[in-house]
């Protein structure tokens, strides 16, 4: 039979590190080869540790500290495979997480059997999420697409302008009113007002 998968766990609970470990070490084909309660102790023993995938809760010491250690594991290993198992389920938290590197995210409360085929999923190389955070991620790329697209808008219109028309827009931006603007360019308001309709 392979080598078993090494598998580290990073959860501030200590119940459910333990339930964890006795639940993969139940299996053939993967084991525990460290826990960490901490953001700061899971990036030690990824730096320490032959480890094929980590389980990471976000919130230990601190709300985010599994994002944060997920960012300098995979800083110092860029191929560090990581699944977050939270509590969390907002729409930020997901896209945070996954924009942290992770290669799913499964939420707490699942069944055992669920965790561990995220775990074998991911080993193969072939991660899965579930359909509410495959949505919330679209949905994201999607917004992002489309400020893009916004963006690419302003600067192309922002483009078109004169340096003058820049200069007055940028004065509206700081709270300048129309009358300011005439007075410090020293024309006449309506002069001001036809070059912004414009």
């Amino acid at each position: 039979m392979a080598d078993k998968k090494k598998i580290l766990i990073a959860d501030d609970f200590q119940l459910l590190r333990e339930d964890l470990t006795e639940l993969i070490n139940n299996q053939r084909d993967m084991e525990v080869v460290g826990t960490a309660s901490s953001g700061k102790e899971i990036v030690n023993l990824a730096r320490n540790t032959e480890y094929d995938l980590i389980l990471m809760d976000i919130e230990m010491e601190t709300m985010n500290a599994g994002i944060l250690a997920t960012q300098e594991i995979r800083e110092a290993d860029p191929e560090a495979g990581i699944i977050f198992l939270t509590a969390h389920e907002t729409r930020e938290m997901i896209v945070t997480a996954m924009g942290a590197g992770a290669l799913d995210y499964i939420v707490k409360g699942c069944e055992d059997e669920e965790i561990l085929y995220h775990i074998r999923c991911a080993l193969k190389g072939n991660p899965i999420m579930s359909n509410k955070i495959h949505e919330t991620v679209m949905q994201e790329y999607a917004r992002l697409q489309q400020s893009e697209k916004s963006l690419l808008f302003f600067i192309n219109n922002i483009s078109k302008l004169t340096a003058t028309e820049r200069e007055m827009i940028k004065l509206l931006l700081q709270g300048y009113k129309v009358h300011e603007i005439a007075e410090a360019r020293s024309v006449e308001v309506s002069t001001i007002k036809t070059q912004i309709k414009g």
